[in-house]
């Protein structure tokens, strides 16, 4: 049963600043008071009774240039609180997993009335985050002293606040102590080892934890492959008739990696406690807008957009771009065919060591504008699917997901498609194939870590001599992290890592049977990928809220998708081999046929598998299932107390009436 707020003083004498809101500088100050009581102000009042403070010098005075940067913290009391509200499932001493409540607090591992670690910093920033997400305009009608910043009952006041351009940030504050023994044991040494995931998890949260498990998991998956594949390379790099061996693996491959990483990926989220948080009913995403309604279905005033306006955008105006788009990706394909006809005409006529060079130049070229394209139309791609205006964060990153893949697949890979069975030119189709593979891993390492973590640097030398320029008394330290963090680049999230991951599984799924060698240098990318996406995170970019989660969301569907292609792709590969070509010297309809029964039995056995591999171990499920029966036993119990206690009531009043 949850406590009830009014019985709670979350008074804390010692402020621990752990989230930043940050106000554009010409923030009027009524509106600095106004916001700045709505978030200390108890949550019978509308407020979300939490702790609040300018960064000022010991003296109280304001430091020049920082008069708009607030510390958000809250007390010990209000954030155990706040966990029941979120839903956060911790572990009890039975070592089974259960959601937090106060009430039940003392059954819970590793609780105690003074142990402020029993909740870790990003699940105390998630919390923060989510009561400042959740304050509501009560009877407000604008923002004080922006009449133009309209708000009505129920609004959340910080996202109007952000749209309006008042609020220009609100990011976590990094555990520096806690952060170095992270980068430590993380990348700080040069060892072949798990990486600690548990530690990720506890400081970026589960979402970014989840990524960097898969990326693990991914990589010891390639490694059967890789492992195939060398010696394949060695024996018989120009025997194309024992690819059909290859390309038969490749299809069992692909299917069971998928199906364990579902059971991996539970085992984790279960120990994490993701797995059974409750999913909340999710609210209109910021840039949503519309006329003011009702809602249907909460009752509550928010804006409304008709969803045939909606449908209109959709198919009368992005659909076509992204045809468009996609037309223009063909033709610059073709633009590269031409490329590489005069590369051999010229490689025919010269034949020496840099005509030969220049036969592996137009495909560089071609790989270096399709990570341009790529880059292009991903912001083509955001504005579109913002323009069109959905309710619903999840529908929104739905539709964002599914313009990028669709065009990023075409890009990627409908030249090796055109190549492998348009042109059968196998030996183009590897030299393409590698060329793609390779350059692409080059420039998102330069462009997503090196670069980036380079432009850093530089600015935070800049940033920390205006810092040591301003001479305070008091706590430099805060006020240089602060400082430092806020100038910092914004993670974005996890969606183009899973995306670089897709291609690079498209790559080695689809046409590795021809080149061999595409598995091991995917290895390779993904080893320094795991160090640079960690330098990544925790010296390039503000540390992201937590984001609670029990999977890799619509990602898993992507590369479910991806792997049904590639048992086409193979299939048809086996089948436009010498060695099987010679087994039908006659009837290439009989080919044909038994090409397409052999892909329909392969997608058969591979949707069986997925059916007969259960996503949850045997364990998991079976702990599942007698949490949900304790739930319903209990709500059976407290039916039949309420029900017992309005028969008594009812006797009572009978007997008084007699």
């Amino acid at each position: 049963m949850k406590e009830s707020w009014s019985a709670f003083d979350t008074f804390e004498p010692h402020f621990r600043p752990l989230v930043v809101i940050e106000l554009a500088k010409n923030t009027k100050e009524e509106t600095k008071e106004w916001l700045t009581q709505r978030i200390v102000d108890k949550k019978k009042n509308g407020g979300a009774q939490l702790l609040v403070k300018p960064l000022v010098k010991e003296d109280g005075g304001k430091i020049d240039g920082n008069q708009n940067l607030y510390l958000v913290g809250a007390s010990h009391l209000r954030l155990l609180l706040g966990a029941e509200t979120v839903g956060l499932v911790k572990e009890c001493n039975d070592n089974s997993m259960r959601t937090f409540t106060y009430s039940s607090r003392n059954t819970f591992k590793d609780f105690a009335e003074d142990n402020h670690d029993f909740l870790t910093m990003a699940e105390c920033q998630y919390i923060i985050k989510h009561e400042l997400e959740n304050l509501r305009a009560k009877d407000e009608r604008m923002i004080p002293g922006y009449p133009q910043a309209k708000l009505y009952p129920g609004k959340s006041i910080l996202r109007r606040l952000l749209t309006s351009g008042i609020l220009l940030q609100i990011f976590p504050l990094h555990d520096t102590e806690e952060l170095k023994k992270l980068r430590y044991t993380w990348y700080g040494q040069v060892k072949i080892s798990y990486q600690p995931l548990d530690e990720i998890r506890c400081y970026f949260g589960e979402t970014i934890a989840l990524y960097f498990g898969f990326l693990e998991y991914f990589t010891f998956a390639l490694v059967p492959m890789a492992l195939i594949g060398i010696p394949y390379y060695v024996f018989a790099w120009e025997d194309y008739d024992k690819y059909v061996m290859f390309a038969s693996f490749n299809l069992l491959w692909s299917t069971v990696i998928l199906e364990v990483w579902k059971r991996c990926c539970a085992i984790m989220t279960y120990r994490w406690g993701t797995l059974l948080m409750k999913r909340q009913f999710e609210e209109p995403r910021p840039g949503f807008h519309g006329v003011l309604g009702i809602n249907a279905v909460t009752g509550k005033e928010e804006p409304v957009y008709s969803s045939i306006k909606r449908q209109i955008r959709i198919y009368l105006v992005s659909l076509p771009f992204v045809c468009l788009c996609l037309y223009f990706s063909l033709y610059v394909m073709m633009i590269y065919f031409e490329l590489e006809t005069w590369a051999l005409n010229f490689h025919e006529e010269n034949e020496s060591s840099y005509s030969n060079l220049m036969l592996f130049v137009p495909s560089i070229i071609y790989a270096i504008v399709i990570e341009m394209m790529n880059r292009v139309y991903r912001y083509a791609a955001e504005f579109l699917t913002s323009w069109e205006n959905h309710r619903l964060e999840s529908s929104h990153q739905n539709h964002l997901i599914l313009k990028v893949l669709v065009f990023n697949f075409l890009n990627c890979f409908a030249s090796l498609f055109y190549i492998a069975f348009v042109l059968f030119d196998m030996k183009l189709l590897r030299q393409s194939l590698a060329t793609l593979l390779i350059t692409s891993q080059i420039l998102n390492q330069f462009v997503e870590a090196l670069l980036p973590y380079w432009l850093q640097k530089r600015h935070n030398t800049k940033v920390k001599k205006r810092v040591y320029s301003v001479k305070v008394d008091t706590d430099l330290s805060l006020f240089e992290q602060v400082n430092l963090e806020k100038e910092m680049g914004t993670y974005l999230g996890t969606f183009d890592d899973y995306l670089e991951l897709f291609l690079q599984f498209g790559y080695v799924s689809l046409f590795s049977c021809v080149y061999p060698l595409a598995a091991v240098f995917a290895v390779l990318n993904n080893i320094t990928e795991m160090y640079s996406d960690a330098l990544k995170m925790c010296r390039v970019f503000k540390r992201p809220f937590s984001q609670p989660t029990a999977n890799i969301g619509v990602w898993q569907l992507a590369f479910e998708t991806m792997s049904v292609i590639s048992v086409v792709t193979n299939c048809a590969l086996i089948g436009l081999s010498p060695q099987v070509n010679a087994l039908f010297p006659d009837s290439k309809t009989d080919l044909i046929l038994i090409v397409v029964l052999a892909e329909h039995i392969l997608l058969a056995l591979k949707f069986v598998m997925a059916f007969v591999i259960p996503d949850k171990p045997r364990d998991i499920q079976i702990k599942l299932a007698r949490l949900e029966f304790e739930s319903l036993e209990a709500l059976k119990q407290q039916q039949m107390k309420l029900a017992a206690e309005s028969l008594k009531e009812e006797t009572h009043g009978e007997k008084k009436m007699n």
